[in-house]
Order: structure tokens, then C-alpha cells, then sequence
């Protein structure tokens, strides 16, 4: 995590949060002290994140679960050496992934657990550039957790999955998928209880291009920013609070956002990209191109200047804005200070849902299909989605 940076995107000195965490802290120590609880994808940005909230309230048991060995184990290392910290009796370290023999195997050996968390996800939208890797996407945003739900051979006091803000009115495959995860969980509802975050996007997190930024400084590299695309930013504890307080301050089906303003809120790449380069001494140098900015590195930096190409973007799934309702959804701005809550309603259509989950399962052993089969099926399930090729993707920039 890159805290000591968060500030610079976020202009706040504590969660924006606090007030609504201070207010149902009892509320939510009573709902987790005592509780068995099993995180999966706990090693990332957000799940990291996730972890340390919930040891502030006394998990009686905790269970860590995410395929990358390495940050696996610099997840156990950052809590074991944190001097806040207080560690369950029982901590456990899983390096696997959902969607495998393993993990089907060990749930059903572990019947135990009260709450299951799944920040497990592709969340890069160059990440959908072709069918093996939408494939890839649709199974680990989707697919994975919605078939062990329906095998695993016990119910959770309540499961949590994040979701996105690319999730509404999506303008790329990736939010589709997540909007199509909400609908397969709300499918299941009746059956087992959920609750769910569309997220602004985290401060630095891993593989984000502020998180860029810092390794390309580090290198002494150039920065490469869209100057026309705003998001919304949280810190990783932001994150973390955000999907605490909708899996045990949320009822089945809720969705959770945090509720800030368009325009106020909002900031462009390009000018986290200037801040942070104020923040370290140097003064943002503005090329005409990528191999100005490549050429001129080493001749601006001994300058105390930063070579940066900005642009305006052309790549396929970029939306100039996000956010984090429809129109149609109703949604309750009363009941947290700084939290919205979007109320799915129980009686949704289920017939596009059941179409998709029969086709995402049928898919699997059809190596005939491609890109554009994907994406009529997430277009049945995710009418507001507005794909758009451009024939162009992220990794052709720089």
C-alpha cells in the first residue's frame, strides 16, 4: 500500500467513512467478534484492506485465501509486524485460487464458516482484449463464485463481492461482468444472503496507474496519463470500511457506494500525475509525444523535471466519468452519512440471468465461440451496456 501518498488524490486526513464506522461500531464488533470468516483474494489491494478492518472488531477465526503466493505472504508479514494488530486464534493461509478442486475441496472439509468474503477479480479493462482473457474474466468475476455457491454444502450467515462503479451503465466488458455478477448473486438471494460495494477506484492501488506512477519514478521513466478521464478515489482503509460495513451493516441484496459529488470529488489522471510530481520536488515537463517523453528522461530529470505525455483517450472500454447508480434503481441516500445504498429488489427478471448462467456453463467446452458471442450474452444480461471497439487497448500505450 502507498498510504503515505493517498492524500494527494484523496485531500482527506481520515476516512471519509469514520463518522458511520464510529456509529455502528458496537453494531459490527457484535456481528464479527466471535465469527469465523474466509476472505478470498485477501492479498490485494482491497483484500488486504478488508483483512486489517476486520481484525479491528475480533474475528474468532480468519482465513486468508488468494492465488498469489508472494503477496500472500507480505500480507501475513505486514500483520505480524504491525503494531495495532491483534491476531485471531486461528489464521490460516490458503495459496489457491476459487474455481479449483482444491478450494471446492477444502469448504467442503471446512463446514464452519459464518461469512465469506470474495474481493477475488479482473478488474483491468485491457484485461478484456480478447476471448481467452474475457473468458478468464467472466469466470473469476462471475462464474467461479456463483458455481461454488450453488455446490458448496452449506450456507453463509452472509457472503460479500465487490462489485465496481464500472458496474452501472457499463462502458466496457469488465463492469458488465460485474453488473452480471450482482444479477447471478441476486438469482441465488433467496437462497443465500448477500451484500455487495461498487467502488470508487482505490488510491494507488496494485496495477492502477497512479500505483503506476510510482513504479515508473522509480525507474526514472516517464508518466503517461488520459487528461480526460475523471474517477472517484478512496483510500485502501476506505476500501476496506466500505465492504466491512455492507456485509454486516447491509440486508440481503444491498448494494453499498460511497456518496460523493460529480465534479467535486472527481480528479483526472493527469493532474494526480502533476500533484505527485510536486510532492517529490519536480516540475512536470509536458511532451508532444511518447518518444519525446522517452528521449528527454534522463535530460529533464537532472533538470529537477519530469518528462509526462498526456492525451486525450481512444482506447476500447473507456468512460470519461463513472457512476455508481441507474436511474431506474432506487436507491437510499438516508440511512449512512457518507454511504448510498442501492435496494435490488427481489423481484427482478430472472429469465435474462438464467439465460446467461446457462450459456457462461455451456461455454466452457465450446471452443468455437468468440469475443463477440461474449459479449451478446453479457448484452443480454446487462441491457445499458455500450460496448464499443475501437480497435485499439491499453497495452499499445505506454
Amino acid at each position: 500500500m502507498n498510504s503515505i501518498y493517498e492524500k494527494i488524490i484523496t485531500e482527506r486526513d481520515e476516512s471519509c467513512f469514520k463518522n458511520d464506522i464510529d456509529v455502528h461500531f458496537n453494531d459490527l464488533r457484535a456481528a464479527v467478534k466471535g465469527s469465523r470468516i474466509a476472505v478470498v483474494g485477501a492479498a490485494g489491494s482491497i483484500g488486504s484492506s478488508v483483512v486489517k478492518t476486520l481484525l479491528r472488531f475480533s474475528p474468532a477465526s480468519l482465513v486468508v485465501i488468494d492465488i498469489s503466493e508472494n503477496n500472500l505472504v507480505e500480507l501475513v508479514r505486514d500483520l505480524r509486524s504491525s503494531q495495532d494488530v491483534v491476531m485471531p486464534r486461528e489464521f490460516a493461509t490458503l495459496p489457491i485460487a476459487m474455481g479449483s478442486l482444491e478450494f471446492a475441496r477444502y469448504f467442503a472439509e471446512n463446514k464452519q464458516f459464518d461469512y465469506l468474503f470474495n474481493l477475488a477479480a479482473i478488474k483491468h479493462v485491457r484485461s478484456e482484449k480478447d476471448v481467452y482473457c474475457l473468458i478468464r474474466m467472466l469466470n473469476t468475476n462471475v462464474m467461479y463464485m456463483h458455481n461454488f455457491l450453488i455446490n458448496n454444502p452449506y450456507k453463509f450467515k452472509k457472503v460479500f463481492a465487490v462489485s465496481s462503479d464500472k458496474a452501472a451503465n457499463p462502458a466496457n466488458l469488465m463492469g458488465a461482468t460485474k453488473m452480471a455478477m450482482e444479477q447471478a448473486l441476486m438469482y441465488r438471494a433467496d437462497e443465500q444472503e448477500f451484500s455487495t460495494a461498487r467502488f470508487a477506484n482505490v488510491a494507488f492501488s496494485d496495477g492502477s496507474l497512479p500505483y503506476g506512477f510510482l513504479r515508473r519514478i522509480e525507474k526514472r521513466q516517464p508518466l503517461a496519463a488520459p487528461n480526460d478521464i475523471r474517477r472517484y478515489f478512496i483510500s485502501h482503509q476506505e476500501a476496506g470500511e466500505l465492504c466491512v460495513m455492507s456485509a454486516f451493516a447491509g440486508e440481503n441484496r444491498d448494494v453499498f457506494f460511497p456518496k460523493f459529488a460529480a465534479e467535486k470529488d472527481e480528479k483526472t489522471f493527469s493532474a494526480i500525475a502533476e500533484e505527485l510530481l510536486h510532492s517529490l520536488g519536480y516540475e512536470p515537463y509536458i511532451c508532444d509525444s511518447e518518444e519525446e517523453a522517452r528521449k528527454r528522461t534522463e535530460e529533464l530529470i537532472t533538470q529537477k523535471k519530469w518528462p509526462c505525455y498526456f492525451f486525450k483517450t481512444d482506447t476500447t472500454g473507456e468512460k470519461d466519468f463513472e457512476e455508481f447508480y441507474v436511474s431506474d434503481e432506487l436507491v437510499d441516500f438516508d440511512r449512512f452519512e457518507s454511504i448510498g445504498v442501492i435496494k435490488r429488489k427481489s423481484d427482478e427478471d430472472r429469465n435474462a440471468i438464467e439465460k446467461f448462467l446457462e450459456f457462461a456453463n455451456s461455454a466452457a467446452d465450446n471452443t468455437k465461440l468468440q469475443k463477440i458471442d461474449y459479449v451478446q450474452a453479457l448484452e443480454g444480461v446487462v441491457p445499458t451496456l455500450k460496448h464499443i471497439e475501437t480497435g485499439k487497448n491499453l497495452d499499445s500505450k505506454m
